[in-house]
């Protein structure tokens, strides 16, 4: 195949990887600036044009669309889509998938386990947001951020009223969520491929931090999930549409509950923490998912 990778430079270590993975499985691969493609939008011959000239002819594309990118990274990948170009994730799952409050939504309706969420615009409101969430200490969410980028902890009922009304004040969405005590600072992150969690690590906080975010300073190790938390965690990713995600969890009182479903999940704690080769895998899926099956020579009649 001949696989387009959209990604904003070729040095990161998950496109790095992809990259190795492609060429190793007999690939070619050519990296993309998604925001360096502009689009012909026509009925009968939509084409992408990429720094003067339009984009040859691909067999795949691997979408690497940043948070920041979102919007017009989705358009590029949409574009790719109408000209019946498949995609490993496509255009809507990750638009889905970067909503955090319509991600939550659409799990909710799913009956998959979430930590309770209140959202509310009036700061008349904001009392009854924090009880409706089980009080302090909770956590307020910008649902911009992202790698725990404004995640706060509130301490005290005070202290979650003052810095709830300061983002309304500054006109930033945000959700108020239960904090999950018994989770003591750790979550899960699954890599999810098709229908089956491939690789699955813990991620605990640094000490006197709470968001175990690796670009926070958490660290990586590998785990065992139980069947409920890969079950929760595949339900997730086709909730989302996803047919590769990184699913992060945690552990409740009351079962796995999903924080974040992450369309373009790093690669690089999880093939540390595990050994395993995701990349490869998610490579494998699609030569899967990609090439036309052939149809079955007619039965002889009689």
């Amino acid at each position: 195949m001949h696989i387009a990778l959209l990604s904003r430079n070729r040095r990161l270590y998950s496109t790095r990887r992809l990259i190795e993975a492609a060429e190793q499985r007999g690939h070619t691969t050519r990296v993309v600036d998604t925001l360096r493609c502009y689009m012909s939008i026509a009925s009968h011959q939509p084409s992408i044009h990429y720094k003067g000239e339009q984009l040859e002819p691909f067999d795949a594309v691997i979408p690497r669309i940043g948070a920041s990118i979102t919007f017009y990274g989705c358009a590029v990948l949409r574009q790719f889509e109408m000209m019946n170009i498949p995609v490993l994730n496509d255009s809507v799952s990750i638009t889905r998938s970067r909503d955090k409050l319509r991600s939550l939504q659409l799990l909710s309706r799913k009956g998959i386990g979430l930590p309770v969420t209140g959202f509310a615009h009036s700061p008349d409101d904001i009392p009854d947001l924090i009880t409706m969430v089980r009080g302090a200490p909770l956590v307020i969410k910008l649902l911009e951020g992202t790698q725990g980028i404004g995640v706060v902890l509130a301490e005290t009922n005070q202290a979650a009223e003052s810095v709830i009304q300061a983002f309304m004040g500054m006109k930033a969405n945000i959700m108020v969520q239960e904090y999950i005590k018994e989770a003591k600072g750790a979550d899960i992150r699954c890599l999810v491929i098709g229908d089956k969690v491939v690789a699955a690590m813990k991620r605990q906080a640094a000490e006197g931090e709470f968001r175990s975010n690796l670009h926070r300073g958490g660290s990586a190790s590998v785990i065992r999930i139980t069947p409920e938390e890969r079950s929760t965690a595949i339900r997730a990713a086709k909730a989302m549409g996803l047919r590769v995600a990184g699913v992060d969890l945690l552990r409740s009182n009351h079962g796995p509950v999903i924080m974040e479903v992450n369309s373009s999940p790093g690669l690089q704690g999880i093939e540390t923490a595990t050994g395993k080769d995701i990349a490869g895998l998610i490579i494998e899926h699609l030569e899967k998912s990609s090439t036309p099956r052939r149809k079955a020579p007619p039965k002889p009649k009689g």
